[in-house]
């Protein structure tokens, strides 16, 4: 017997988080029996064209749902329904919703951070850079024993900050932290992306670059190196 086929009509989405619109408009299909379970969701390229957006907000809306316990993905394949209710651990939706949404964080980082190393490179004393030696040994020690530890992740960042010697960066870059400490889908796109071995190996090279540029007091280099530091975090979190 042929399955019917489910036409689906999506509202176009505003700009202000998108993928928590999107989220929304997708469980809802959910919830009332558009999507059934075991269905197949339209493809990536497809719900570009419903909603109008990129792929980037489609991919938090979907990694939302698969957090929540209401899709899943086949590699290859595609995403499907697998229940249409919201797993108990995660059934209020402000476990993400109301922290710092994952956009606000990357475009903080991305503009905020050259800044930061910026004055690092001019800044950073022997004591700086001898402590950021000390962490950048430690990723590699990790990354070689194949494990990525956020938390060696957010030492190296906070030890930037600390090497610019302005407070005000030292606080912001605390908050960042923190936002990411908070957002539980940062973490769970974090753990699907940059745990990866060649996301790993790259990490490490690329923050092992950012120390030897603060090193050697070569602001230039450092910020053009934090610049792609931070598209790269952007391009793995949210296009791969």
């Amino acid at each position: 017997m042929k399955k019917e086929v489910v036409i689906i009509k999506f509202n176009p989405v505003s700009s202000k988080k998108l993928y928590m619109q999107i989220y929304n408009q997708i469980l809802s299909e959910i919830q009332s029996g558009s999507f059934k379970i075991g269905d197949k969701l339209p493809a990536e390229r497809e719900l570009c064209e419903m909603f109008g957006v990129s792929r980037a907000p489609i991919r938090q809306a979907l990694s939302a749902l698969e957090m929540n316990g209401l899709i899943y993905s086949r590699q290859g394949e595609g995403v499907y329904v697998k229940s249409n209710k919201i797993i108990a651990d995660h059934s209020d939706s402000a476990i993400f919703f109301n922290s710092i949404s994952p956009e606000d964080i990357v475009e903080a980082r991305m503009n905020i951070e050259p800044l930061i190393v910026q004055f690092a490179a001019q800044r950073a004393t022997d004591e700086d850079i001898a402590e950021l030696r000390s962490t950048i040994k430690q990723m590699e020690e990790e990354t070689k024993a194949g494990v990525y530890v956020p938390e060696t992740d957010e030492k190296l960042h906070s030890g930037i900050a600390k090497a610019s010697h302005n407070d005000l960066f030292i606080n912001i870059m605390a908050a960042i932290i923190n936002a990411m400490k908070q957002q539980e889908m940062w973490k769970f796109i974090r753990d699907r992306t940059v745990t990866r071995p060649d996301y790993r190996d790259v990490n490490f090279k690329e923050h092992e670059l950012l120390i030897n540029a603060i090193e050697h007091h070569n602001q230039d280099e450092a910020v053009e190196i934090m610049t792609n530091h931070m598209q790269n975090l952007y391009d793995r979190y949210w296009k791969d």
